[in-house]
């Protein structure tokens, strides 16, 4: 779509940055996909959202998932590093098996699951958010069929992503097998701050126009314009308030996020899908789909909780 794509790609390879492409697929010829391998793409990240029909339906497009299969075979003959990205909705997540029956017919060693942020263009989303009993029986389809890879000795990498609640569910599923990796995936999930460190700390966005953000899902709030400034100057602005939040979050979260006993890995989860929803920065994360119970909310701590005004309602 963009006649410049390779010259920016090329650019940017020059000064020493790994560059990544996002994309549909659906213009990846042969031809194209080996000048993204000759001009030195770490990798490309495709965009799919169901099998066949599913797909065609959600994209408004049809003959949609006939082309970006054939992108990501083009992709794959030409020895660039491949991997698909799903959005977990209402109307895919029925098929989550047939979608790995995808990944292995095709050879894919690489898939990310994001959980809907209802932002942007898709900010009318929100009936295609998952229950939270849908994303349990989700996440037990994602933990059961990487456990299959790993056992066949495949080294397909498996993602969830913008919902740090996933990580803390998969510690509690091994450590209710009594695995003996509960605790190191512990360890790792609180290694270097978890969650606390991830918006506006670890991750950050600038946008087409050159507006900076706290991550891609914030584009409703910019922290300034490197037209105006330079990316460093607009980061590290001890003033600006959304910054200063997210980098004292423990002090800012509240409702059940804020007594949550997992609260060292998770770090309140994703808190713009808060703002958006409850439009509070601070609120719990609606996307969180742990109960009252698992996360050690009894009622004295609702309580608590009723008493000082945090006692958010959960979709």
């Amino acid at each position: 779509m963009r006649e410049d794509l390779f010259e920016l790609i090329e650019h940017a390879v020059s000064r020493s940055l790994r560059v990544v492409i996002s994309t549909n697929g659906t213009l990846i010829s042969q031809d194209k996909a080996k000048q993204i391998q000759d001009a030195g793409v770490s990798y490309v990240g495709i965009s799919l959202d169901g099998i066949g029909a599913v797909n065609d339906e959600f994209r408004g497009v049809q003959g949609a998932f006939a082309r970006t299969a054939a992108g990501i075979r083009n992709c794959q003959q030409e020895s660039v590093r491949v991997g698909l990205r799903l959005t977990l909705t209402a109307r895919n997540v029925q098929d989550l098996n047939g979608l790995f029956d995808f990944f292995d017919a095709e050879g894919i060693e690489r898939a990310c699951f994001y959980h809907l942020v209802p932002s942007g263009r898709g900010q009318d989303m929100t009936s295609a958010c998952l229950s939270s009993a849908q994303s349990r029986s989700a996440l037990d389809i994602i933990l059961a069929r990487t456990r299959q890879y790993q056992a066949a000795g495949k080294r397909t990498d498996i993602l969830t992503v913008d919902n740090h609640v996933d990580g803390v569910y998969t510690y509690l599923k091994l450590k209710q097998e009594k695995s003996d990796r509960a605790q190191d995936v512990w360890k790792l999930l609180t290694w270097n701050g978890g969650g606390l460190n991830s918006s506006g700390i670890g991750i950050g966005c600038i946008d087409y126009n050159g507006y900076v953000h706290a991550n891609q899902f914030w584009s409703h709030y910019n922290l300034g314009s490197i037209h105006d400034k330079t990316f460093q100057e607009i980061w590290t602005d001890p003033h600006e308030p959304l910054l200063k939040g997210l980098r004292n979050r423990r002090t800012m979260i509240k409702g059940r996020c804020r007594l949550c006993k997992y609260f060292d890995a998770c770090g309140g989860a994703l808190r713009v899908r808060a703002d958006l929803h409850y439009g509070d920065t601070w609120a719990p994360d609606p996307g969180c789909y742990l109960t009252d119970e698992e996360i050690g909310l009894d009622a004295q701590k609702q309580q608590e909780l009723k008493e000082c005004e945090e006692l958010f309602e959960m979709p």
